[in-house]
């Protein structure tokens, strides 16, 4: 089980540098006047990160027949989606958090005033470089223009942003699950959606393959999201990078707070097995959703 379990991180790990390489690589061309705001966001983008979005966008044009290659431009441009709501996130204005990932945040390092921009250059910056994703070959511009609206809804004010609201209108209240099902499948689920659908579409999968890598990425972040709150109170802050027990303080709804921690435990389980049952349709090309879905169960950080 163990060598199992070493497998998954080399692979992750292994994906996860080479994303790393990508962005290294788009960022590096940024470095112009004015360098301050091309620092924070470089800052932003390397703060420890997983790229378990980007590394979503390559392996559904893996299973979709395709080369991580012919997705690069649209990974690369999630993940500074998903940079950029961090540090908006992290804002005084917002979560007001000092530290991510044991790293102080951007605005703690830049400034709120450049953290702002940072994060609306990031934003800006991913939907120019998804346009590039038309110079590679086999990519039909069709399908990348209808790739990139589903990307802006999925972070709009029907997603993400949508999500985030939510979460600011609930601080300090009481609400439903229902209520909380929606806050998160908006503000973490549907980036977590669209990266698979995203690499899965710009490499022609059937209707049929589709529909299961949305079912999968729907349960992945519902699971996403429980272990997380999970992790909150019973994690490793070194390995989390903040303090435990932040939700708590914060006065954040979170799924043990609303339904306590066996129950959670129960549902992130029910989650993970939905991940899997909807992998039903694809053989060994799948093998590694499989395990990062299991995963989400033994990561503590």
């Amino acid at each position: 089980m163990s060598s199992n379990i070493d497998s998954f991180h080399q692979q992750l790990q292994a994906r996860k540098e080479y994303v790393d390489g990508c962005l290294q690589k788009y960022l590096k061309q940024q470095e112009a006047y004015p360098k301050l705001i091309h620092e924070a966001m470089t800052y932003a983008v390397f703060n420890g990160g997983k790229r378990l979005r980007p590394i979503m966008v390559l392996e559904g044009a893996r299973i979709a027949g395709g080369q991580k290659e012919s997705v690069v431009p649209v990974a690369c441009a999630i993940e500074l989606i998903h940079s950029y709501s961090l540090v908006h996130d992290d804002l005084p204005s917002m979560d007001d958090d000092d530290f991510r990932r044991g790293k102080p945040t951007c605005h703690k390092v830049f400034g709120e005033a450049i953290a702002i921009l940072a994060g609306d250059a990031l934003l800006t910056a991913a939907f120019e470089l998804m346009t590039k994703n038309a110079c590679i070959e086999g990519i039909e511009p069709r399908v990348l223009l209808e790739v990139i609206g589903e990307i802006a809804r999925a972070v709009g004010s029907r997603g993400m942003i949508g999500g985030q609201v939510i979460d600011l209108e609930s601080e300090g209240k009481k609400i439903d699950y229902n209520t909380l099902r929606t806050l998160h499948t908006l503000k973490t689920g549907e980036l977590f959606q669209v990266s698979l659908r995203a690499g899965a579409l710009l490499n022609n999968i059937d209707d049929k393959g589709l529909k299961a890598l949305t079912d999968y990425s729907y349960h992945f972040g519902l699971a996403f999201q429980i272990t997380d709150d999970i992790l909150d109170i019973q994690g490793n802050e070194e390995l989390t990078g903040k303090p435990v027990g932040s939700d708590e303080r914060n006065l954040k709804n979170t799924y043990p707070s609303l339904l306590g921690l066996d129950k959670s435990y129960k549902m992130a389980a029910e989650s993970v097995n939905a991940c899997l049952d909807s992998l039903a349709l694809f053989g060994e090309e799948a093998n590694f959703l499989r395990s990062l879905a299991s995963y989400l169960l033994h990561r503590s950080g």
